[in-house]
């Protein structure tokens, strides 16, 4: 019988902290020979520890626009409303959106699969929210993937 696949992605660009028992990594992995950026949410836990759902994979098109949009975000946000900053087309019928979210007051970046098609439109569950706090590291991350995923 066949163990569990274990993850191993080509190179792991860096974490970020979301709680006690869980964390965003960003990495680059490839599929089908084309390589992309990722960011997802890993939970650690008694039952189980590694990846979950919630993630988005970037190609190099959607990296560069991202990183534009996110390197004009002051470092504190200018007021507590939420903003779409972008949508990034990924195939047809789905967009990675961009915005300024706020959850139980705290003010995040939030990417997330807009979904558009005959028999639904709306979000999807695939997604993450990085800390506003935390967007220096986030870019940082995001610039490192893009030029790992251009070669």
């Amino acid at each position: 019988m066949a163990g569990a696949r274990e993850f191993k992605p080509l190179k792991e660009i860096g974490t970020l902290p979301i709680s006690d028992s869980s964390e965003l990594k960003f990495y680059v992995d490839e599929y089908k020979g084309y390589k992309y950026g990722s960011v997802r949410t890993f939970v650690k836990g008694d039952n189980y520890s590694g990846p979950t759902k919630s993630g988005v994979t970037m190609n190099p098109a959607i990296l560069e626009g991202l990183i534009g949009a996110l390197a004009k975000l002051p470092k504190e946000p200018a007021a507590l409303e939420e903003k779409e900053l972008g949508r990034f087309p990924k195939r047809m019928g789905i967009e990675l959106v961009l915005r300024i979210t706020i959850f139980k007051d705290a003010t995040g970046i939030d990417l997330r699969e807009w979904v558009e098609d005959r028999d639904y439109k709306g979000w999807s569950k695939k997604g993450v929210r990085i800390p506003y706090k935390e967007l220096p590291k986030a870019l940082d991350f995001f610039k490192e993937m893009q030029g790992l995923v251009a070669k």
